[in-house]
This record gives structure tokens, sequence and C-alpha cells, in this order.
């Protein structure tokens, strides 16, 4: 693979904390880290949410995304996870990546400086042009709407 190259600016509160990272060599996101002043915690109630910062900043190239995805340990463990799941960072965006946490757990969460707090996976954006028309071409599943599929397969045909 190739990488991207994609520029980062590091904020002054973000100072001394780790650049986004993949953790294995086969990872797709790179972690996030709470940009969160020194002794600072921030604390999320439960069913509250909150926009922690990470003290970067990005310009990605044309034709790219950051999509910001919730951590699966934050989840599992905590019932922590993204308010707008996936965010998304586009091209033209020149400020701070925030990431919009929820507790959806039944415990208040309290986050510290320099915590992985979410994913970042670039991707590539295919742009479209619309093709206006009278009918859409036919297909097996139709206009079955959400769960159509699943009872099909289970033979319930409803």
């Amino acid at each position: 693979m190739t990488p991207v190259k994609v520029a980062v600016m590091r904020l002054p509160h973000g100072e001394g904390l780790p650049l986004p990272a993949y953790a294995t060599a086969l990872a797709a996101g790179l972690d996030l880290h709470a940009a969160l002043g020194e002794r600072e915690e921030l604390t999320i109630e439960p069913g509250a949410w909150k926009a922690v910062p990470t003290g970067i900043a990005i310009a990605l190239p044309p034709g790219y995304e950051a999509q910001v995805r919730p951590r699966s340990g934050l989840a599992r463990r905590h019932g922590l996870t993204l308010l707008n799941a996936p965010g998304t960072v586009d091209a033209d965006y020149r400020g701070e990546i925030e990431v919009m946490l929820v507790n959806r757990g039944p415990s208040p969460v309290t986050l510290a400086r320099g915590d992985r707090i979410a994913q970042m996976v670039v991707a590539p954006v295919t742009r479209i042009a619309w093709e206006e028309v009278d009918e859409l071409s036919a297909t097996a599943r139709g206009a079955g709407g959400f769960g159509s599929t699943g009872l099909k397969a289970q033979g319930a045909g409803r």
C-alpha cells in the first residue's frame, strides 16, 4: 500500500501528545487522543455528550475524507460511542478535529489527557452525477426496506 500524504498541524494544546497512529500493521483506523489539559479530566455522565478536542487539524487531499469512528473497546467497556458516527472530516475543513462522544452506559466515564477516544479512517470519496429517471431497474429485493432481506432469508416472507 502506498500511503496518502496528509498534512497535519499540531495545535498548542496538542503539544506532547502522539500524532494519530495505527495500533497494528493492518489496522484500518488511526487512534485519536484527547487533548485535555495536563491535570484536566472530562467526565461524561450517562446520557450526556461532550465534544472532546484532539489537538490536531489536517489538510486532506482532494478526493478524500476522514471518517471518525467509535473505538470498540470504549463501547464495550463503558458504553461510550460517537453521537454522529461516523463523523466526516471533509477535504476542505481546516479546523480542529473534535470527537462528539456520548455515554450510552450506566455509569459516568472520565477521560484524561492522551486517552484514546476514537479512530479515524481516511478513505477515497466518490462523486456522483444525478441521472433523473421515471423508473428504476427491477431487483429481487425491490422496495423491501429495513429487515426485509432477513425476513426472506428466514422464510417468513412478511
